[in-house]
């Protein structure tokens, strides 16, 4: 997920550099979202690991 966000920076960064500003604003506030969306399942996957600890493999 965090590599959707990564591409939807870089083409609001190279609409911005060819002046389509409509196209560059509503990349950026995709990248946005889908970066808060990772952020957000990032800190529950470590909570929920944290809660769970690891098991010794026998």
């Amino acid at each position: 997920m965090l590599g959707w966000a990564l591409a939807f920076f870089i083409i609001a960064v190279v609409a911005a550099l060819f002046g389509f500003g409509g196209i560059a604003g509503a990349a950026a506030g995709i990248a946005k979202i889908i970066f808060f969306i990772f952020l957000v399942l990032l800190v529950i996957s470590l909570v929920a690991g944290a809660i769970r600890g690891r098991r010794p493999r026998v």
